[in-house]
């Protein structure tokens, strides 16, 4: 049986390719762990001196988390899921920290995990197939790997928007808002690798060379509208200048919100909002992993998981069923630090 990720050294590159294709190379524990693990010895290999990460076929680079796992075990008593966010918000910490230059290819579908071990490299490369998106709120969770800390510094309040929306950006919009670094045709990928895993030094010169004028970014022309209409500093606020709007792209993404999970909502606005003021991306893991474990075992989670992605009624019954439903001190009691002994840790 081949491995769910393969590790391996090509040239002076450790290369991670995630190998799960009929998972959309989704992310479990044990890949994780081992990707963690790889990362550990190529630190301290001098014939390493830089890390590629991408998949190895399939239409997708990485389309998350073991989302079935994580909620057959919050309908348990949610360890497995909270071992897995400790281990997966290790390696996402491991890589932001990480000494020796990243590069990751966004190749198709980049969401969820895949948006947590793409956006700590140092060069994040783009192509023509790249969809990226933080859908959470539609499955009740929430953006997390690093999300309240990487769209809360996006421009304006396109992070807002895309935390609660879920909105899917190409490889040009990408590029346009500095989640990606480089913008190259799909086709130029193989040899952008065995040119910079032979030499490494060599790694910005490449990817220069061979990127491509990225098409127009489309949110570009958005920017004003989602600045005014996600401004408010509640999931209620925003909800009412939608309604106010009375503009057809309003009316949009109003429809959009109304699917979403309102305590996922609450708990993203919030987390994007508390993110622009962290000082760390250490303390960001620590809180998300708070809030991670909880909403695990949070009905909305359990029901959007079953709604979505096991019966796929897409018809999510979500309690509270209304904003209104979801109070402060319950979202409150989500963002609660753990015990120290409980809480998360870079290792």
């Amino acid at each position: 049986m081949d491995a769910e990720v393969i590790l391996r050294t090509e040239g002076k590159a450790g290369r991670i390719r995630l190998n799960r294709p009929k998972a959309i190379h989704a992310l479990n524990t044990g890949m994780c762990a081992a990707m963690l693990g790889a990362l550990t010895v190529w630190r301290d290999d001098p014939a390493v001196e830089i890390v590629l990460i991408d998949h190895a076929e399939g239409r997708g680079f990485c389309a998350g988390g073991d989302i079935r796992m994580i909620a057959t075990s919050g309908a348990g008593d949610g360890s497995q899921a909270r071992d897995f966010f400790r281990v997966e918000y290790r390696l996402n910490h491991a890589l932001f920290t990480y000494a020796k230059p990243v590069v990751a290819f966004m190749d198709g579908i980049t969401m969820g995990g895949g948006v947590g071990i793409s956006q700590p490299a140092r060069y994040r490369v783009a192509t023509e197939n790249t969809r990226f998106a933080m859908p959470e709120t539609g499955i009740g969770l929430f953006p997390d790997v690093g999300g309240g800390w990487y769209l809360s510094r996006l421009p304006g309040k396109i992070g807002e928007y895309l935390a609660l929306t879920g909105h899917r950006l190409d490889g040009a919009e990408c590029l346009a808002l500095g989640l990606a670094t480089h913008y190259l045709p799909a086709a130029a990928l193989d040899g952008a690798k065995a040119r910079i895993a032979a030499d490494p030094a060599s790694v910005e010169s490449v990817l220069a060379e061979l990127s491509i004028p990225a098409p127009d970014a489309k949110i570009r022309a958005f920017q004003g509208i989602i600045d005014r209409l996600f401004a408010a500093d509640t999931v209620e606020g925003v909800f009412a200048a939608l309604a106010a709007d009375g503009g057809e792209w309003g009316a949009v993404q109003l429809a959009t919100l109304g699917t979403k999970s309102p305590q996922s909502m609450k708990v993203s606005l919030r987390l994007v909002r508390e993110g622009r003021s962290r000082d760390g991306f250490a303390g960001e893991m620590a809180q998300e992993f708070a809030i991670g474990g909880r909403v695990a075992q949070s009905h909305d989670f359990i029901e959007g998981v079953r709604a979505l992605i096991v019966d796929k009624d897409n018809a999510p019954r979500w309690s509270p069923a209304t904003l209104e439903g979801v109070s402060d001190a319950a979202v409150d009691a989500i963002f609660a630090p753990l015990p120290e002994g409980e809480a998360w840790t870079p290792a």
